[in-house]
């Protein structure tokens, strides 16, 4: 087995993340097949607010991770908040997404974060089997608040 290195994606990789993000598309919407977005991943790169770190393995970027350093507002310290992680399936069950949930944690330490939130979705993904596995549920639940981007009022 090749051993992985997770770091920092920058904008030189999005040719790499444009596909993966294409694939985790696919595999949380089940439509039709998404087309690599060049253009997107770059955006994603150069985002002020999001940070994404990727999984290599030989040159060959096999899975990412976007997440977010915010503000705890009760306690005043800050929480990294880890939005997605995806693993190509062919790659999967080696433990790369709880290698780079390690990198988090050691990047959270550094930062003094209080702790990482993990967004999830239902519970037929199969990042629920990682997370169900190395993290306690919190007491929130997450709800989503529909904006009406048609109407402009």
């Amino acid at each position: 087995m090749s051993k992985t290195d997770i770091r920092p994606l920058g904008p030189e990789d999005a040719h790499k993340l444009a596909p993966l993000i294409a694939e985790n598309a696919q595999a949380l919407e089940r439509g039709a097949p998404r087309r690599p977005d060049e253009y997107y991943a770059n955006r994603i790169l150069a985002d002020k607010t999001s940070e994404v770190i990727g999984a290599y393995q030989d040159n060959q970027l096999i899975g990412f991770s976007v997440f977010f350093d915010l503000p705890e507002l009760i306690t005043g310290l800050r929480i990294g908040q880890l939005d997605d992680i995806y693993v190509h399936p062919d790659f999967r069950n080696q433990g790369i997404g709880r290698q780079m949930i390690e990198v988090l944690e050691k990047e959270g330490k550094k930062r003094g974060w209080l702790h990482l939130r993990w967004l999830v979705r239902g519970k037929d993904t199969p990042s629920v089997a990682l997370y169900e596995r190395i993290a306690e549920p919190d007491r929130l639940k997450s709800y989503i608040i529909p904006i009406d981007r048609a109407s402009g009022s």
